[in-house]
C-alpha cells in the first residue's frame, strides 16, 4: 500500500496546496495588497495512534518520502518541524507536525513559478507606475494580468489614450495608437472594459450601455449603424428608382413614404418574395431587434402587420412590437394555418422556447400562444414561415 492511500501529507499533496494556492491569485495579489504571506505554513495531516502501532513500518516509510521532499534533502522547499510523541508500545519517537516555507521563492521553486512570479511583478510595477488606481483591480485579477502578459504593453497604450481622449466619437479604425489595430480591441473588449470603468471619470461612460456589444456606446466611439432593410411593394414608391434597400436607423426614422401599409416578416427570403401591394412596404424584422423600430415616430400612422413563425418566440415577437406599435394585427400566426400545414411541422428546442407571460396578443393569439407553449397539440411545436405553401402566403395578404 502505498503512502498516500492513507491521506497523510505528502510532497505531492504539499505540491497541489501551494499551486492552488497560485492559481486562485494569492501569492501575486499579496504583493500588490503587501499581504505577508511568509513564512508560510502548511498543516500535516499525519498517522493516528492506531496507525502507529499497527503500521509503523508505513509510517516510516511515509516520514521518509515527506524528508526527501524537504529543503534539507533537496536545498530548496519547505521546511518540516516536528512533534515528540510517547507510544505506549513504541516509546518516544517524533512525527512531522507542520510543513514551513520560510521564503516564497522556496514555495515558487517547487511549483516551477520564478519566472511567472518575475513577470507579474514586472507587469504590476509598469501598470501602477501609470495608473496607481488600477491597484485594488491588479489585487483582484492577477491571473489576468498574467494570461495577457504578452500583450500588456499595447494594453496599457489604449488605457493611456483613452484617459487622454474621453468619449473620442470615433470608429476603432481610427484609433492612432501605436502597435494596436481594431482587431487587437475588439477581442479584449470585456477586460478593456473592466480597466476602463477604473480609469475613466464616471461623466465620461454611458452606464447603461453593458456588455462587449455595447463597448462602443459606453466609451463615447462610433458604433457600425444599425441598419434596416426594407422592400417597396409598389413601384410607385420606389425610391430613385430602388425597391430593396438598408439604411440605418437614423435615416430610416428620417424617411417620408405615403406608403399605407407596412408589413414585416422575420424571414429573408419571405421578405425577397413579397408579393407586390399597392401602397405597401415590406420590413426585414430581425426578430428580437424588432425594437430597432420603436423609434421609428412615422410607423404610428401605418397599418402594421407583422408576420412570424408559429413558435413561442414567434409570438413573442409579436407582443414585444406591439409595445410600441400597439395596433399591429398579425397575419399567418392562425390555428387553422398551423393546423393545415402539420406535415411541416418543426421543433422547437425545449431549454430555448419562450414561456413567460405575454399581455398583449389577441384572444385567438394568445390561446394558440398557450398551446404551444403547454404542448398541448404536440410537443415543441414550430412552424416556420418559410414553410408555408407559397399560394396559401399569396391568398392570405390578398384577403386582408
Amino acid at each position: 500500500m502505498s503512502v498516500k492511500d492513507h491521506g497523510w501529507t505528502t510532497p505531492a499533496s504539499i505540491h497541489a496546496q501551494l499551486l492552488r494556492l497560485w492559481e486562485r491569485g494569492q501569492l501575486l495579489s499579496a504583493h500588490i495588497s503587501g499581504e505577508a504571506l511568509f513564512p508560510l505554513t502548511l498543516n500535516v495531516r499525519q498517522p493516528g495512534a492506531a496507525s502507529l502501532g499497527e503500521q509503523f513500518d508505513e509510517v516510516r516509510r511515509w516520514i521518509r518520502q515527506l524528508e526527501e521532499g524537504s529543503k534539507t534533502a533537496k536545498g530548496y522547499g519547505y521546511l518540516i518541524t516536528w512533534r515528540d510523541i510517547n507510544h505506549r508500545q513504541l516509546g518516544r519517537n517524533r512525527l512531522p507536525e507542520k510543513v514551513v516555507f520560510a521564503e516564497e521563492a522556496d514555495a515558487l521553486r517547487l511549483i516551477n513559478r520564478t519566472s511567472e512570479m518575475r513577470r507579474f511583478l514586472q507587469l504590476a510595477a509598469a501598470t501602477l507606475h501609470a495608473f496607481p488606481q488600477l491597484s485594488a483591480w491588479m489585487g483582484r485579477r492577477p491571473m489576468m494580468v498574467l494570461e495577457q502578459a504578452s500583450a500588456w504593453e499595447p494594453i496599457l497604450a489604449i488605457l493611456q489614450w483613452f484617459v487622454a481622449h474621453p468619449r473620442p466619437q470615433l470608429y476603432l479604425r481610427q484609433l492612432d495608437i501605436a502597435g494596436v489595430d481594431s482587431k487587437f480591441i475588439e477581442t479584449r473588449k470585456a477586460l478593456l472594459a473592466e480597466l476602463l470603468d477604473q480609469l475613466l471619470p464616471a461623466h465620461t461612460i454611458t452606464a447603461g450601455a453593458v456588455g462587449a456589444r455595447q463597448f462602443e456606446t459606453r466609451y463615447g466611439l462610433l458604433a457600425k449603424p444599425v441598419l434596416i432593410r426594407f422592400r417597396m411593394l409598389d413601384c410607385r414608391h420606389y425610391i430613385g428608382s430602388m425597391s430593396d434597400l438598408s439604411v440605418p436607423v437614423t435615416q430610416f426614422a428620417q424617411m417620408q413614404s405615403a406608403v399605407e401599409r407596412v408589413f414585416i416578416t422575420e424571414n429573408e427570403i419571405n421578405g425577397l418574395a413579397f408579393p407586390d401591394v399597392p401602397n405597401s412596404m415590406v420590413i426585414f424584422g430581425g426578430g428580437y431587434g424588432i425594437e430597432r423600430l420603436a423609434d421609428i415616430d412615422w410607423l404610428r400612422d401605418k397599418e402594421i402587420i407583422y408576420w412570424g413563425d408559429i413558435d413561442t418566440h414567434g409570438f413573442a415577437i409579436l407582443d414585444r412590437l406591439r409595445a410600441f406599435l400597439p395596433e399591429t394585427r398579425s397575419i399567418l400566426m392562425d390555428r387553422t394555418t398551423l393546423e393545415t400545414h402539420r406535415s411541416l411541422w418543426g421543433r422547437e428546442e425545449r431549454h430555448k422556447r419562450y414561456t413567460g407571460k405575454l399581455t398583449r396578443l389577441h384572444n385567438e393569439e394568445h390561446v394558440l400562444f398557450h398551446l404551444l407553449r403547454d404542448d398541448v397539440l404536440d410537443e415543441c411545436i414550430r412552424l416556420e414561415q418559410e414553410r408555408l405553401g407559397f399560394n396559401w402566403v399569396m391568398s392570405a395578404i390578398q384577403n386582408l
